[in-house]
């Protein structure tokens, strides 16, 4: 019997988060194992009771005390995902990934990755014009990121302009596209 995908989403605090909700609940509905990982300002805009209710499994928001993994959730969530995606991915999440810091969960599970990371960018306009969220965009890209969008349209800030998160169904199909270009799990990683 073939293993279902693993897919780490990441949730940064931006209004569009509630968007990532759709993403989840349409992966969880195509069969694929899903684990979210929120980051504080993520549970500003939306709760982590959510995304438990969407998945069925614990949402993780902190570096440290998960029992459940004695490796800790930075490594031991990294090795069980075929795939992460951020969404939204905020500029200051954006600048972290280009430059490899890690000071949370999701900066350090990012760093500790193997497989495919998927962005969504979502901000402002003018945040998203800024040559330095440009430049960290590229830098990810080069690295062998996937960036989806971001869309234009109207905004949270009243205005409209490049930087609205792309539409679920549209990260929805970026993570399917990935998922179908992954060579099958093999032998090894079935047994872990």
């Amino acid at each position: 019997m073939a293993m279902a995908h693993e897919i780490l989403i990441g949730v940064t605090g931006g209004v569009a988060a509630y968007k990532t909700a759709a993403v989840v609940s349409r992966l969880v509905q195509d069969g694929l194992g899903v684990t979210v990982v929120m980051t504080r300002s993520a549970r500003e805009f939306i709760g982590p009771a959510t995304f438990c209710a969407l998945t069925g499994r614990k949402v993780y928001c902190e570096s440290f005390g998960a029992d459940d993994m004695p490796l800790g959730p930075h490594i031991e969530l990294a090795r069980r995902a075929d795939l992460m995606c951020v969404a939204p991915a905020t500029a200051d999440y954006l600048a972290k990934a280009a430059h490899g810091v890690a000071d949370d969960l999701l900066s350090t599970l990012t760093l500790s990755l193997t497989g495919p990371l998927l962005l969504a960018p979502a901000m402002n306009t003018e945040m998203w014009a800024k040559p330095a969220v440009q430049r960290n965009v590229e830098t990810l890209r080069g690295d062998g990121a996937g960036v989806i969008g971001p869309g234009s349209g109207w905004l949270s800030c009243r205005d409209q302009g490049a930087g609205r998160m792309s539409e679920p169904a549209e990260i929805v199909a970026a993570i399917q596209a990935a998922l179908n270009d992954l060579p099958e799990r093999n032998a090894e990683r079935g047994r872990r």
